[in-house]
């Protein structure tokens, strides 16, 4: 979806062109696959962060393109709302020092972005829903002024005959309401996880994500809060899911899945499924023709990026133009702190390589229904969620992870040449996480809960402990 495109309004001719050439460019990435075209490079490490614009009330500031042109040659872009940015990080080998490097990386971006949103009279938030956000604040006059985004709104209210969005989220309250275009989309804010991986470890690599899913939106979670209402730990996730609520073609291929979704099934033998089930399984949302050559790809990497698996397969090219493979990983949300992120990213990084090296192919323990079942548990319930792993009949999410799955992310780590000191310091904030209960979500109801439910004033609280920066798990309520 960082693809601009010239126009917004699409014909029957339109999505006919884009189809042929949706087409080609799907038997042309089966036969890289067949030739072996992709590089064997591996294990390169980076994410994308995306945070919130706020003003002094700390509710969302629609000032993304004043900032934008006041950025220079930060790695900064607009995202689908006004109030939003993504920041970037470049990618790194993942050995040695690499979480302080990105630590510090992060940090650096941080800071410039805070004293470009100062100068806005504004400041930064990461954090997955912000509790101050509002109905009003979702109009289409705070969408950034970006065609794709324009296009993508049409095409999705088309699909949906022009029926609105319809949120239904039950957790400790009930949210029910409707909205009139995507911007709910806007709401949910993520820490995206990037690894490159080879073709050899692709079908490992994607399947371990999967499983991998349930514990790591239930460590990171840091979102309990929509409109007002306290729903589940980690409430991005149904919040994604309804916001752009189209279902796929050919329900009996495809299982009705819609276009943000874990996914109906396990790889098998190569990645190259996605991008089938991609063609075969959803319609174009956004059919422009790109001038670019087939080689690049240009049509499919388009498409695939209106496709919000929660583990989305990328197809990136090096500077020689060389094909490589990459998994995003999407489950975690931004925040709470630059630490707890890098934290995040330094478990899921061990736990895969760990799980996904093992001699015995991790989707032989646990079937694909069980892995969608936990991942939702987690979401909901957080640490608290009971989960079926590995044959236990089952285990509480916290335990596991404290007893089982630490201890195998350090393995994984140490696999990977991490240095020693990092491993402890990144997996010693996941461990104090677990040991103290506390995560973003945790925090945020420990504060409405002794406090009141003044959601600013516990944004304005949470930014202090953010700026702070000491881990979650060490904030006070």
């Amino acid at each position: 979806m960082g693809q601009e495109i010239t126009h917004t309004h699409f014909q029957r001719r339109d999505f006919e062109a884009f189809g042929r050439r949706l087409d080609s460019e799907t038997r042309l990435l089966a036969e890289w696959f067949e030739q072996g075209r992709f590089t064997d490079e591996c294990n390169v490490a980076g994410f994308e962060l995306e945070v919130w614009l706020l003003d002094r009330a700390c509710c969302p500031a629609p000032i993304n393109e004043q900032y934008i042109a006041l950025a220079g040659q930060q790695p900064v872009v607009a995202e689908l709302a006004r109030f939003n940015l993504e920041l970037n990080t470049m990618p790194r080998p993942l050995s040695g020092h690499l979480f302080s490097s990105l630590q510090r990386e992060l940090s650096q971006t941080w800071e410039e972005s805070k004293a470009i949103a100062g100068r806005l009279d504004a400041k930064l938030a990461m954090i997955g829903i912000l509790p101050t956000v509002h109905p009003r604040h979702l109009n289409l006059a705070n969408m950034s002024p970006l065609k794709r985004y324009r296009a993508l709104n049409e095409q999705i209210l088309r699909l949906r005959d022009g029926a609105p969005l319809v949120l239904d989220i039950e957790g400790r309250e009930r949210l029910q309401m409707s909205h009139g275009d995507v911007m709910l989309e806007s709401v949910a804010t993520s820490f995206q996880i990037h690894l490159q991986i080879s073709p050899q470890q692709a079908v490992r690599y994607y399947n371990a994500a999967h499983i991998l899913s349930a514990p790591m939106v239930a460590v990171s979670a840091n979102s309990p809060y929509l409109f007002g209402h306290d729903l589940w730990d980690e409430s991005r996730i149904p919040l994604f899911e309804q916001s752009v609520a189209v279902a796929g073609s050919n329900r009996g291929l495809c299982g009705g899945q819609g276009r943000v979704t874990f996914g109906s099934a396990y790889l098998k033998t190569s990645i190259h499924e996605c991008f089938q089930r991609n063609r075969d399984c959803y319609p174009a949302l956004l059919p422009a023709c790109l001038d670019e050559p087939a080689e690049a790809l240009p049509h499919l990497r388009l498409h695939n990026g209106t496709l919000w698996r929660w583990n989305r397969p990328l197809i990136g090219f090096d500077e020689a133009g060389v094909p490589h493979l990459r998994l995003e990983h999407r489950v975690v949300p931004a925040g709470p702190t630059i630490i707890d992120s890098v934290a995040n990213a330094a478990l899921f990084y061990g736990l895969i390589e760990a799980l996904g090296r093992q001699e015995v192919a991790p989707e032989a323990g646990i079937d694909f229904e069980q892995a969608r079942r936990n991942f939702y548990l987690a979401a909901q319930h957080g640490l608290a969620a009971e989960v079926q792993w590995q044959g236990q009949k089952s285990v509480n999410l916290r335990d596991l992870l404290l007893n089982d799955l630490l201890p195998m992310a350090r393995r994984g780590l140490v696999r990977l040449d991490i240095a020693a000191a990092e491993i402890d310091l990144y997996l010693g904030v996941i461990e104090g996480r677990l040991r103290k209960k506390q995560n973003g979500a945790a925090w945020q109801r420990g504060y409405i809960e002794k406090h009141g439910p003044d959601f600013a004033a516990m944004t304005s609280a949470y930014l202090v402990h953010q700026e702070g920066g000491e881990p979650a798990h060490e904030w006070r309520i």
